[in-house]
C-alpha cells in the first residue's frame, strides 16, 4: 500500500483511473479497496490462471533490470527506481503507445479517453 499512496501522492491521478492487477492478497484487502474507492479508481483483476489476462506486467518483469548475486536490497531497489525513472519513462518507445515515450503518452491527447469496456 505504501507504493501506491506514494504514487497518488507524487502523480495525483484523476478519477477513473484504471488499476490492473493479480488477486494477490495485498490486492484484495480491505485497505486497497478502500484506496481505490476513495480516490475514484477503477479496480480490475486478471483472472484465476489466465496468464494472459496480466501479460503487459509480465511483460514488464521479463525486461526489468535483474538482481546480481551479492546486491544489497537498497542497490536493487535503487536500479529499479533508476530503470523505471529513466530508462521505461522516458527512452522506451512502445509499439503499444504509437511510438510514444510515457510521459509523452500521458500528456497527449490520446491519454484523455476512457476506456470504454468499464462505461
Amino acid at each position: 500500500m505504501y507504493g501506491l499512496e506514494a504514487a497518488i501522492l507524487q502523480e495525483r491521478p484523476k478519477n477513473g483511473l484504471i488499476i490492473h492487477t493479480d488477486q494477490g492478497a495485498q490486492y484484495t484487502s480491505h485497505r486497497f479497496y478502500e484506496c481505490s474507492r476513495n480516490y475514484h479508481f477503477i479496480h480490475s483483476q486478471s483472472q484465476k490462471g489466465d496468464p494472459y489476462d496480466n501479460a503487459v506486467m509480465e511483460s514488464f518483469y521479463k525486461i526489468q533490470p535483474q538482481n546480481t548475486p551479492g546486491q544489497t536490497k537498497t542497490q536493487a531497489k535503487l536500479d529499479i527506481i533508476n530503470y523505471l525513472e529513466i530508462y521505461y519513462n522516458y527512452k522506451r518507445t512502445p509499439t503499444s503507445l504509437n511510438y510514444l515515450r510515457s510521459y509523452e503518452f500521458e500528456v497527449s491527447n490520446e491519454f484523455s479517453y476512457r476506456c470504454p469496456f468499464f462505461y
